[in-house]
């Protein structure tokens, strides 16, 4: 089945056309589940190549020792489940049997249902920690696409490399910001809007709002460059580097606590290099139950909010 290029789509779905898109390249890919293959859109690769897939049921630790072994076999080996779940359920194994042996061995985690977008399912299954844990294990990559062609790419992008690596996909659908001509580079970011005052800098479902919150500031007349910022780990330096030294000031988005993840990478980069005044607007504190359009609004993840942030931190500037 080929990739579709839709107008709204959730991260998740892109999962199995990655792994399709990857066996055809020649990859020698196999992939595992944990008992919600549904819900990661595992089972549909599983459909077309059942020789290459498995469930182990409710057993993350287990899924993970079983992508050791194959990778060590020479398999590039995915597993999924939720992000609460990968790495929640298994982040010893991921590190004794991944990251440490020989540098890190060619296991890919695909984190699904990160965030609090995952909605009614509630506080237990909101992963607000995953990023922090992942990028805490030292070889891993970590990427957060901001819609399903990136999500897509992200994946073809990991399995080609041999190192470990965790992409982290949503459950709800979010709009199309790229199309098939787009091409996403792990540790490269994508700069959506040029600006001068400041820079909002976002990953995941927070680009759009991002790209929103920039409208709101250009009818006061502030000039907001918007960087996706879907590399985690490696950060692009580059890029945080010039928003610093161009605008002067930089916002971070993120559907996730702030410490650990892309506005802890992102101001350790201006403190090494160029420090500048920042804000950050993430989730600190654990979530709950409802509509995912309605968490972002009850957690403050919106536009309105990122809007907000850039003009603390512009008030700010020397």
């Amino acid at each position: 089945m080929s990739a579709p290029t839709p107008t709204s789509a959730a991260t998740r779905e892109a999962y199995p056309f990655g792994l399709l898109d990857l066996v055809e390249a020649g990859v020698d890919v196999v992939a595992i589940d944990a008992d919600l293959s549904v819900s990661t859109m595992g089972y549909q690769f599983g459909e077309k190549h059942p020789d290459r897939w498995m469930t182990v049921g409710v057993a993350e630790a287990n899924m993970v020792g079983i992508a050791a072994g194959l990778a060590a076999a020479g398999k590039t080996a995915f597993i999924a489940s939720f992000a609460a779940f990968l790495p929640g359920r298994c982040f010893d194994q991921l590190r004794t049997s991944v990251a440490q042996p020989k540098g890190g061995l060619n296991v890919k985690c695909v984190g699904s249902h990160g965030g609090i977008t995952v909605g009614e399912d509630g506080m237990s299954a909101q992963a607000v920690e995953d990023l922090s844990l992942m990028t805490s294990l030292i070889p891993f990559d970590v990427i957060v696409p901001a819609d399903f062609e990136e999500a897509r790419q992200a994946i073809v992008a990991v399995g080609k490399t041999t190192r470990p690596a965790y992409v982290r996909t949503g459950r709800p659908k979010v709009p199309a910001i790229y199309g098939r001509d787009y091409r996403f580079e792990i540790g490269r970011s994508n700069k959506l809007r040029e600006g001068s005052d400041v820079t909002l800098i976002a990953c995941g479902i927070l680009v759009e709002a991002a790209v929103k919150a920039a409208d709101f500031l250009a009818n006061e007349g502030i000039s907001a460059r918007v960087v996706n910022m879907a590399t985690i780990k490696p950060i692009d330096r580059e890029a945080v580097i010039a928003a610093a030294r161009e605008t002067g000031a930089i916002v971070t988005a993120e559907e996730h606590q702030t410490t650990g993840g892309l506005g802890s990478a992102v101001a350790r980069v201006l403190a090494e290099t160029i420090p500048a005044p920042m804000s950050f607007v993430g989730v600190d504190r654990y979530g709950t139950s409802g509509k995912w359009d309605e968490l972002l609004g009850y957690f403050e993840l919106t536009p309105a909010r990122v809007a907000q942030a850039a003009r603390d931190a512009i008030a700010r500037k020397r």
